[in-house]
């Protein structure tokens, strides 16, 4: 199935594309996509609802993160080697692991408004991984038996605030509208191999990365295992797993995001994503 979230900010109703590509109103269901409702057992028994006879989305209305009752975002580093490469890092031994804020969780077509004081905002495209089902000390034989779904992830950052300050890369990571999520949570029958998923990002019309998940130094399974050592991950938690190369900041020169462009991101099987950026607020 391919769940979506819509409506207005903060009050987003549960839904699913049917196969004709139409948005449907699944609030006769289910509350939210959330908590229990990810439990893979619980998606396995929705597939068996004849989507048609549920009501359609009014033709655009706002998608919203296509998961609720988000915990914790946890981001991967440096996870594919040209990546790596590009920004003169090493490939590291075992899988980087920072937070991005809840805060910055946003829909997959919202605005985002350049940061106050910010002069290098940049783009990463990113194959995000939703739990289902609590997990902590999984082995990676098992460990995509507690995953809800898939989705596309952009992970915006400052980098002047990430890499040239004191402290952690979490101020770099989590201001407002720098988590986008979505168009839908893609359930694993829609995609039998995460590995093996192509994904690319425009910028106003640009080709700017394009990549493939075949590249992840850790793969999925590897990576929910290996997070869940030190957190225990609940429904509802995201995974982003890194970014290919082609990001702004390693281009020559360097580019970076301002007011009035146009950011375009997608990965296959999971939908595209657009948002246009704008002035500070």
């Amino acid at each position: 199935m391919k769940l979506i979230r819509f409506g207005t900010p903060g009050c987003e109703k549960p839904g699913a594309i049917d196969a004709g590509g139409k948005p449907r109103d699944l609030c006769a269901v289910a509350r939210d996509w959330s908590g229990g409702n990810l439990d893979p057992d619980t998606l396995r028994r929705l597939r068996s609802l004849d989507l048609a006879q549920f009501p359609q989305v009014e033709p655009g209305t706002r998608l919203g993160p296509c998961v609720g009752g988000v915990g914790k975002i946890v981001c991967i580093g440096l996870n594919y080697a040209d990546h790596a490469a590009e920004t003169g890092a090493t490939v590291p031994a075992e899988p980087v692991i920072f937070l991005k804020a809840v805060s910055s969780l946003a829909g997959p077509n919202d605005d985002l408004h350049v940061p106050r004081d910010s002069g290098k905002l940049d783009w990463e495209v990113e194959l995000g991984v939703v739990i289902g089902r609590l997990a902590r000390h999984v082995p990676a034989v098992r460990s995509l038996d507690h995953v809800a779904g898939f989705c596309v992830c952009n992970d915006y950052s400052e980098r002047a605030w990430q890499l040239e300050g004191s402290g952690t890369w979490d101020k770099g990571k989590g201001h407002d509208g720098f988590g986008p999520v979505g168009p839908w949570l893609a359930t694993p029958d829609e995609l039998p191999d995460p590995q093996q998923l192509s994904m690319w990002l425009d910028v106003n019309g640009e080709r700017m990365q394009a990549g493939s998940t075949r590249t992840m130094v850790f793969g999925v399974a590897e990576l929910l295992s290996y997070v869940s050592r030190f957190m225990t991950l609940h429904p509802g938690d995201i995974i982003s797993t890194g970014t290919p190369p082609g990001v702004g900041m390693s281009r020559k020169p360097p580019r970076f995001l301002r007011a009035g462009d146009v950011v375009e991101l997608e990965i296959s099987g999971l939908g595209r994503q657009r948002q246009r950026i704008l002035p500070p607020v």
